[in-house]
């Protein structure tokens, strides 16, 4: 945990080790930014080669990092997702819908990219969320 002019840097316990970047970035105000997760588990594997393991994998990594500033899905403003085939929509909201309040959904983007950062991901998703 790093402490910069306001703003809180943490890479919990649970999710991969990052690479240039934080998980977790706490700003004063009380807002939570959560880098894209990857549908990698905590030791660095893959979460299967399918839209919904991967997609299930992703809202598991964004659920730990919420927890680790205390906060939950209910909180969550704003969902960012990265997909390389708009195909996958219908199972990535299937698995979305297990995390999340459906009767009040968050704010979202969805971006169809020609590719992830390893070739092997489906979806990237980040997120923005108010502390409690």
């Amino acid at each position: 945990m790093q402490h910069t002019d306001g703003v809180q840097h943490t890479n919990p316990a649970g999710l991969p080790r990052p690479n240039g970047y934080s998980h977790v970035v706490e700003v004063t105000g009380r807002l939570l930014y959560i880098s894209g997760q990857v549908p990698l588990t905590a030791d660095g594997t893959l979460a299967g080669t399918d839209i919904e393991s991967q997609t299930r994998q992703v809202f598991r990594n964004i659920d730990t990092a919420l927890a680790s500033a205390g906060a939950s899905m209910r909180q969550v403003a704003k969902l960012t997702y990265f997909i390389t085939d708009t195909a996958d929509v219908p199972a990535i909201r299937k698995v979305r819908d297990e995390f999340i309040d459906t009767a009040a959904p968050p704010a979202s983007s969805l971006v169809q990219v020609v590719a992830l950062v390893d070739p092997h991901f489906l979806v990237e998703i980040e997120a923005i969320a108010e502390l409690p």
